[in-house]
C-alpha cells in the first residue's frame, strides 16, 4: 500500500550542532502528527422557487446540484452530509408561518461520484422522502482514504396546509452541511 504525503503538509526539522546527550540522559521517542491536507466542503444552490399553489396542494421542485468535495488526504474519507430547514414565513402583514414539517426532501441517487468507497444516498427514491421537521442525512460516504466527491440533485416537496395560510410569498432556508 502506498502512502501519499502532500509535500506542503510535511514539516522539515533540522538539527544544528546540538550537544550529544550524556550517558545518563534518556532519549524520548520523536513523534510527528501529519495534519490532513485539504478541506471537506459542500456547495448547494443559493435559491430555489417552488412556484405557487392553493391551500391543500403540494409543490415540488428539484433544488439543483449539491456537491460534497473531500480533499482531505491522508485520512479516513468518511463524511455525512446533513440537510435541515427553517419554517416558511410570510413576512408581510399578516405574518403567517408554514411549519418546516410541511417540507419534505429526498436526495435521489448520486448524479456524479469520484473516488473509492461507498456513496450512500439518504433517500434514494421519492417513496423514501422525509420531512425536514428535524435534521436528516442527505448523503454519506464510507471510510476510505483519498480524495472523493459526490453530487446529487435533491427534490423538495412542500405540503401547503388547508387552513391558516394567506396568499403571498413564503420564505425559508434549507441548509446542507457536511462533517
Amino acid at each position: 500500500m502506498r502512502r501519499r504525503i502532500n509535500p506542503l503538509a510535511t514539516a522539515i526539522v533540522l538539527a544544528a550542532a546540538l550537544p550529544a546527550p550524556s550517558a545518563s540522559a534518556t532519549v524520548a521517542p520523536a513523534t510527528y502528527v501529519l495534519a490532513r491536507a485539504g478541506e471537506l466542503t459542500i456547495t448547494a444552490p443559493v435559491a430555489v422557487s417552488l412556484g405557487s399553489g392553493p391551500p391543500g396542494s403540494q409543490r415540488s421542485a428539484q433544488m439543483g446540484t449539491v456537491t460534497v468535495t473531500d480533499r482531505r488526504d491522508p485520512g479516513s474519507g468518511a463524511w455525512t452530509a446533513t440537510v435541515s430547514s427553517t419554517n416558511y414565513t410570510r413576512t408581510a402583514a399578516p405574518v403567517v408561518t408554514i411549519g418546516r414539517a410541511n417540507m419534505s426532501y429526498w436526495s435521489g441517487p448520486a448524479s456524479a461520484i469520484q473516488g473509492g468507497g461507498t456513496f450512500i444516498p439518504g433517500q434514494p427514491t421519492a417513496a423514501s422522502r422525509v420531512t425536514l421537521a428535524a435534521p436528516r442525512t442527505a448523503f454519506s460516504h464510507t471510510a476510505v482514504a483519498g480524495v472523493n466527491n459526490a453530487s446529487w440533485n435533491p427534490t423538495l416537496v412542500l405540503s401547503i396546509p388547508f387552513s391558516g395560510v394567506t396568499a403571498g410569498t413564503y420564505t425559508g432556508v434549507v441548509t446542507h452541511s457536511v462533517a
